[in-house]
């Protein structure tokens, strides 16, 4: 591996390793899928000249190993591994409990509309960029996001009419 190939890739790890523990939800499931990416991403590497950008190429690598695995490998974690990838929350720190309440809102998204999201808000990948990766049409994407985003909106308007109660506030300490 050239030096310049292996620094176009380390330039997207973080990216990568963000966008599996969207998907993943799991740590080590996570770190284990961008490992399956960047282990295909250096066999192929020579298919990077005819994709375009190597950020793109790698996300579309890194969904594309996701989906083959995603029944077995990388499945949805228990509500234990949740538990356990979210920080301890207590009732007085309200930007933990606001994350929490973001991440459960985003579990609560259909998969193709959460994937969407994470790729646009969390990676800031262009719309163009994210429906490559995702291998749908543009239309197909915004659609997608606009969907979430509505579904985001109505579940944040829910949990701001009626705070949580204290047995969710236990089951998370």
């Amino acid at each position: 591996m050239s030096d310049d190939y292996g620094w176009l890739i380390s330039r997207e790890t973080a990216g990568l390793r963000r966008y599996a523990r969207a998907l993943v939800r799991d740590p080590v499931r996570a770190d284990d899928l961008v490992q399956d990416c960047l282990e295909r991403a250096i066999r192929k590497r020579k298919q990077l000249r005819s994709q375009g950008s190597v950020k793109s190429w790698l996300f579309r690598i890194l969904y594309t190993v996701y989906l083959n695995g995603r029944k077995t490998r990388y499945a949805a974690p228990t509500d234990e591994a949740i538990e356990e990838t979210v920080s301890i929350v207590q009732p007085a720190q309200h930007k933990q409990l606001e994350c929490k309440t973001i991440l459960e809102a985003l579990d609560r998204l259909p998969e193709d509309q959460r994937e969407a999201i994470m790729l646009v808000a969390l990676e800031g990948v262009s719309y163009t960029e994210a429906a490559t990766i995702l291998g749908v049409e543009l239309g197909t994407l915004k659609s997608r996001l606009s969907r979430g985003r509505e579904t985001l909106r109505q579940i944040h308007a829910i949990t701001e009419e009626k705070p949580p109660s204290t047995a969710t506030l236990r089951r998370v300490k």
